[in-house]
């Protein structure tokens, strides 16, 4: 059983949560129930509905898609965070790696929570857009590298735009018996036409 002191040092180091005021922090974490899982507990599958994140306060999970490991949590990392705000089916699985022991906010106890206190709406909503844009401007400047990367690869192998490709057609191999060779002009000619 954790401490009031110990659920607010986790809960506050929760990225979403990370910037809320103290009182917030307080009232979120008095609502969060504890759960202990064992190893090799599957704690979620990809697919299935989510309405809750958990943040790790002992031992490890993966986080899995279809047998390949995107990563491992350790104690003070979350998962299924974006659950809280939506219903969409979880987006992968997450076993434990050993017996582990979480915290667990559901979105109906969010809800309540900002029924209650409607500044933790506000703060989470602001800080939700702050990561929004944070992602925008990653990925405006991932595609402004991409841009220029492209630019110079086509300088690097762009061909002369005044090239225009000819079609090659092979010349005839002369045969002494049939061709001369008109030395003023420079190109065989056909002594059968005369």
């Amino acid at each position: 059983m954790l401490t009031s002191v110990d659920r607010l040092l986790f809960v506050r180091g929760v990225p979403i949560f990370k910037e809320l005021r103290d009182d917030f922090l307080v009232r979120l974490a008095s609502i969060m129930d504890e759960l202990s899982f064992p190893n090799n507990h599957t704690i979620f599958t990809e697919g299935q509905e989510g309405r809750a994140l958990y943040i790790v306060v002992s031992g490890r999970v993966r986080v899995h898609l279809r047998g390949q490991e995107l990563a491992q949590l350790e104690t003070g990392t979350c998962f299924g965070e974006m659950s809280l705000f939506d219903a969409e089916p979880r987006s992968a699985s997450v076993t434990t790696l050993e017996s582990c022991d979480c915290l667990m906010l559901t979105q109906q106890q969010l809800y309540e929570a900002i029924d209650e206190t409607p500044g933790i709406a506000v703060n989470i909503i602001r800080l939700l857009s702050r990561r929004i844009r944070e992602l925008n401007d990653e990925l405006n400047e991932k595609q402004q590298e991409l841009k220029d990367l492209t630019r110079q690869q086509n300088l690097a192998y762009a061909p002369d735009p005044q090239f225009v490709p000819q079609e090659v057609v092979p010349r005839p191999v002369a045969e002494e018996s049939l061709y001369g060779f008109d030395h003023n002009n420079g190109f065989p000619y056909s002594t059968l036409a005369q």
